[in-house]
């Protein structure tokens, strides 16, 4: 079975906006996820996992995880999740605030959408639609 792992985006309301930051603060670097802590299963999270994004309560997207590593030693060490560059939208599905990152089973997490199904339709809307089983 599939691993994942589910982060909230801070700083970001939307998809579009990561996007914008991302190119504006490290364009050309690989896209490095940062945490404290590594986690236990990281050889599960590479084989197929992805991070899933929430964005205001709502799950919008994932991207594929790459590779993870622990960095430094003893207190100062930390985990870089290295991320596929492309985020791949998801059916927004609700999800409550929480800290840091959890892990989330491939049997729970949201259905990824087909790329021309998304088109103009508003983070808003998107969410009321899924909320009452219309999307």
């Amino acid at each position: 079975m599939v691993l994942h792992m589910i982060k909230l985006v801070v700083g970001c309301d939307t998809v579009e906006e990561l996007l914008e930051w991302r190119a504006a603060h490290t364009p050309g670097q690989p896209w490095i996820l940062r945490t404290r802590q590594t986690p236990k299963r990281a050889a599960e999270l590479m084989d197929g996992g992805s991070v899933y994004r929430v964005f205001k309560g709502m799950i919008l997207c994932r991207q594929a995880i790459l590779d993870v590593n622990t960095v430094g030693e003893g207190p100062a060490a930390r985990c870089e999740v290295t991320l596929d560059e492309t985020p791949l939208r998801v059916a927004p599905t609700p999800r409550r605030a929480f800290q840091g990152w959890r892990y989330l089973e491939g049997k729970d997490a949201p259905p990824d959408l087909a790329q021309d199904s998304f088109g103009d339709v508003p983070a808003e809307l998107a969410r009321q639609l899924r909320e009452v089983g219309a999307w």
